[in-house]
């Protein structure tokens, strides 16, 4: 009893966070995460796109570390744009 004990307080301790450096080294550079995003949110990452769309999702393609590569209006586009650049695909939750 003591030794499950001692097992699930383990399992209950944060895991370290990784810093900005450690996730831009993330896949050596060559992964990726596609978010959906409205065109409020784009406006924002994206102050210098004029014109944004509204009332439709838009897809960014977005470095490990967070970094904003591009802005679409099609998942499709940003796969694409992905796979150009040799990037891997990590899916986000």
């Amino acid at each position: 009893m003591e030794k499950s004990r001692r097992k699930s307080q383990k399992a209950a301790l944060p895991l370290p966070l990784m810093s900005m450096s450690e996730l831009a080294k993330l896949g050596g550079g060559k992964v990726a995460y596609i978010k959906v995003m409205n065109h409020d949110e784009a406006r924002e990452l994206f102050p210098a796109v004029e014109n944004l769309p509204e009332g439709i999702d838009l897809f960014s393609l977005h470095a490990a570390d967070g970094t904003p590569l591009i802005l679409t209006d099609s998942r499709q586009a940003a796969v694409g744009h992905a796979i150009g650049d040799e990037l891997e695909i990590a899916a986000v939750h």
